[in-house]
């Protein structure tokens, strides 16, 4: 998740400052992709430096808003428009473990599985109880894909111990 394409999906909403970014952002995502305000504020300068965004007029209390520039609105278009690639998504730290445990590390790759597992099943029953309190039709999406996520963790070690019980 680009955290930069997110603001500036904001942004494109109207100017808005700094917190109100992390705040929205949080609530739309339903605490998914936790934000600190420090992040967010690097980001601003590097959209503002990029030109993609402009500090505004500061709001009654203060606090510097900013805008989005037509580029950035154009940017904001395009990365809507765009597919998410399999090479735009972190490295699956999953993947890695198993693969490292069974290339000879000497670790019972079985029960890194069934670590995984009751980890995985305690994570979807939680996002599940989240999913019946979400406030917004964006968390309860942002929960489902959580909860489609785990169940094909689930699935996929399912097909590990099968694949392991044959060798």
């Amino acid at each position: 998740m680009s955290i930069r394409h997110g603001l500036l999906a904001l942004l494109a909403r109207g100017p808005r400052y700094g917190y109100q970014l992390r705040a929205e952002f949080e609530s739309a995502t339903g605490g998914a992709w936790p934000l600190n305000v420090g992040q967010v504020y690097t980001t601003l300068g590097r959209l503002e430096r990029d030109g993609l965004i402009e500090q505004g007029e500061a709001d009654a209390e203060g606090r510097q808003c900013y805008a989005v520039t037509e580029a950035g609105r154009g940017e904001a278009v395009r990365w809507f428009a765009a597919p998410i690639t399999r090479a735009d998504r972190p490295r699956d730290e999953l993947v890695v473990k198993l693969a490292l445990a069974l290339a000879g590390s000497g670790v019972d790759v079985r029960a890194v599985v069934q670590v995984q597992r009751a980890a995985t099943l305690a994570a979807m029953r939680d996002l599940t109880r989240r999913k019946l309190t979400a406030a917004d039709p964006a968390q309860a999406l942002v929960l489902d894909a959580q909860i489609f996520q785990a169940e094909a963790e689930i699935r996929w070690l399912d097909h590990c111990e099968r694949t392991l019980s044959t060798r």
